[in-house]
């Protein structure tokens, strides 16, 4: 075990040089506007991958391919490293401090999840003199940008001499970068007294991509006197210097400005920099600590779930919940989630599917309603881009990327780009959801019907009519077991594209009004095409085998050799790390969810008897070598009565990055598949389920737990709901009295209630 149990803290007891990227990555901090990964402020001679970035802010990076092909993408987007802001190099007795080096006697670094501080203490012996360094640092949720820094040494015995120099340092680069690029010019640059500040500018593309212009404006209080200043091509820092005689202690304050083009003029980037910098400074570390701490709580108190008596288990949906809200809080309409968040390079930072099918459903319940309204208006405002999609395909409509930061595709591989497009399906899967759960009608009438006509027409073009079996067919798709390219009715693309089509034709029909009629006007729906529309509905070609009784995952699925997972000698997992592409592919193996996820999403069209059949026969071939994977399983175990495999796969999906299930988390951290631990318990565990906008629950309780409760977000009330081994109870915390069912019977809810547990 790398990281000790803690409900509420992730706390590493020793320095694992080995795995400092591990440890690098889980103790990432972020606020949504900006973030870094948990490195040292101080030199560090070792392995790291040093990382800091902020939301929004990318480059149109060259594409690696072996040719080109119509329609592919320009450029391939990445989230960049932005200027590390953090540093600030220390020397002891004219010496680098260096824990690469060092004779550490104790080292101690915990993750605060309650407050939103990462906490770093150490005890280093130089030569007999023995030090005690601690170190604090939170990127503010109550003001965006800032960072703030806590330095604090103190000499346990003998008399030393320190120097630190905080600095900021534009001279960074991507590690997955093509030809050692770097992407920032330095505009700007100036130390004045305890301040200092500059200016990077992205550097030029071939693209015609905005560029970005960020200012790092730093602010620096400390007992010890100014030294010297330091300024170079694309650095500048401050010395500060001084004796500690023993007993005695240190501590300097680095409060860090982050601003950006994206909010300010770049003129105005400084003046507004350093004016935040400067107040926040005056404030002082541990009053905007205190601060901090105070929004997290309001947070934590819609949003926790508690695992009772399980520490290992609530740590780790607790961590999930934090890294999650530090991505992303709604706060910023022209942002998303990223798959990495501000923990890594990996996938580029952009925009991916997992939004709309993993993270909407849990932002829902647990953050206010304008969240995820404002995940669904960043789509709607990126829907030209998605038509511009659709035509470098050929196609009509519009094609929601699999890979942005614009709504342009961004993606470099031709399986994906071309092939993946059930993505397309997840957006009006999203609309669908926020409207069902929030009885916004409004939205589909505003925004929603654009999307979904848009979406409907992609999926009308892409289609083919099989004359010969008076069917619709969709052939050389992705679904999404990644395991498989270039296959032909792929169940779970058909079928979404076929709901899609249902959906949109539903909300002509329901949104009935004067300002719908004119908005389908203005959009060109003709009565001919929302009959082909239906054409299509009703003749749509889903694969289904008789005789297994099971959907069938794509036309030639059952001619492979069909193996179960569990056969494998286990050396040969996880298999993207241990064979060929090419025998990935001409395998069973299925890597996520796959007809399994339409099971998942449209759970109320399927009897029990089909789920069983279908999670009995798919999962067996599943290594779940997705992030995205174990929390539908985990669901779906739970309906059918597998509890003791519910329970194994949401430990997986809970603890992923923790106990590094992948061997991948140094790369950085899956968060957007972070909603699969809430998931797991409120859609599985507990059974929440909305139908036709009635909300209603299933709970069990495994057997070795004691129970568990969480809070939901819905239609203006906050509902509480507790489990023990025996009862569930049902508090209405806010909001008017409700109607819920729970194992099918109604209950009115105006205060609480006690059921007992089935």
């Amino acid at each position: 075990m790398k990281f000790k149990y803690d409900e509420f803290k992730i706390i590493e007891e020793s320095l694992d040089i080995e795995n400092l990227r591990l440890s690098e990555s889980i103790m990432s901090i972020g606020n949504e506007y900006m973030g870094m990964r948990g490195n040292f402020e101080e030199k560090y001679s070792g392995d790291s991958h040093r990382g800091t970035y902020i939301g929004g802010v990318w480059f149109p990076d060259k594409t690696r391919v072996g040719w080109w092909k119509n329609g592919y993408p320009e450029y391939f987007g990445k989230m960049i490293n932005s200027p590390n802001f953090i540093g600030i190099n220390v020397k002891i007795n004219g010496k680098d401090l260096d824990l690469h080096e060092e004779s550490i006697e104790s080292f101690y670094r915990e993750l605060d999840m309650k407050k939103g501080v990462l906490v770093r203490s150490f005890v280093i012996n130089r030569e007999g003199n023995r030090l005690q360094i601690d170190v604090k640092r939170f990127v503010s949720i109550e003001t965006k940008e800032v960072c703030a820094i806590k330095y604090d040494i103190k000499s346990l015995n003998g008399d030393v001499t320190v120097e630190f120099e905080p600095y900021i340092d534009a001279d960074v680069y991507n590690e997955d970068s093509n030809y050692d690029e770097k992407f920032w010019n330095v505009i700007d640059r100036n130390v004045d007294d305890n301040q200092g500040y500059v200016i990077s500018k992205t550097a030029e593309n071939d693209f015609k991509v905005d560029r970005f212009t960020v200012c790092n404006y730093m602010t620096v209080n400390t007992s010890f006197e100014k030294s010297s200043e330091s300024k170079d091509d694309f650095r500048i820092g401050i010395k500060y210097s001084g004796h500690l005689k023993e007993g005695s202690s240190v501590s300097l304050e680095k409060i860090v400005s982050v601003t950006t083009s994206r909010d300010y003029e770049e003129c105005d980037l400084v003046e507004n920099a350093k004016k935040i910098s400067v107040e926040s400074a005056q404030k002082g570390f541990d009053n905007l600590l205190e601060n901090n701490a105070k929004k997290w709580e309001e947070r934590w108190n819609m949003s926790d779930v508690v695992i009772k008596n399980n520490t290992k288990l609530q740590q780790g949906i607790r961590y999930n919940i934090f890294q999650l809200f530090s991505t992303y809080y709604g706060k910023d309409f022209r942002l998303n989630v990223g798959p990495k968040g501000f923990t890594g390079e990996k996938y580029g930072g952009a925009t991916y599917w997992d939004t709309e099918a993993y993270i909407v459903p849990m932002y829902l319940s647990i953050a206010p309603q304008e969240v995820t309204k404002n995940l669904l208006i960043y789509r709607y405002n990126q829907l030209n881009q998605a038509y511009h999609n659709a035509r470098q395909q050929g196609l009509d409509g519009a094609l929601y990327p699999m890979v942005t930061f614009t709504g342009v595709e961004c993606h470099n591989e031709w399986e994906i780009t071309f092939e993946e497009i059930h993505r397309n399906g997840a957006i009006a899967y999203a609309i669908y959801n926020y409207v069902n759960y929030t009885g916004d009608y409004s939205y589909i009438d505003e925004y929603g019907i654009d999307v979904l006509v848009g979406i409907s027409r992609f999926w009308a073009d892409r289609v083919h009519y099989n004359k010969r079996k008076d069917l619709y067919m969709m052939h050389g798709v992705t679904g999404p077991n990644e395991y498989e390219n270039n296959i032909n009715n792929n169940w779970y693309t058909n079928t979404i594209a076929k709901w899609t089509l249902e959906y949109t034709i539903s909300m002509m029909k329901k949104i009935s009004s004067h300002q719908m009629a004119e908005k389908l006007e203005k959009l060109k729906v003709t009565l001919d095409e929302v009959n082909r529309w239906q054409d299509i509905i009703d003749k749509m070609y889903l694969p289904y085998d008789e005789e297994l009784d099971v959907f069938v995952q794509h036309d030639t699925f059952l001619d492979k050799d069909l193996k179960r997972v569990e056969d494998l000698d286990p050396s040969n997992l996880p298999l993207n790390q241990n064979w060929s592409w090419d025998k990935i592919l001409r395998s069973c193996f299925i890597k996520q969810a796959d007809v399994l996820q339409g099971i998942y999403l449209f759970n109320d069209r399927y009897t029990i008897e089909q789920k069983k059949k279908n999670y009995e026969f798919y999962e067996p071939m599943t290594v779940h070598e997705s992030s995205l994977s174990a929390c539908i399983h985990s669901i779906l175990a739970c309906e059918i009565g597998l509890v003791d495999k519910a329970v194994g796969m949401y430990e997986r999906t809970s603890r992923l990055d923790l106990d590094n299930y992948n061997n991948d988390t140094e790369d950085g951290l899956h968060i957007t598949s972070m909603s699969g631990s809430w998931l797991s318990i409120v859609q599985g565990f507990a059974g929440m389920r909305i139908y036709d906008e009635e909300l209603s629950f299933n709970p069990l309780v495994p057997k070795d737990w004691d129970g568990y409760s969480f809070n939901i977000n819905y239609r203006g009330r906050l509902i509480n709901l507790e489990t023990t081994k025996n009862e569930i109870i049902l508090r209405l915390k806010s909001g008017d009295p409700i109607t819920i069912k729970v194992y099918g019977e109604a209950h009115d809810l105006k205060e609480a209630i006690s059921i007992n547990l089935k």
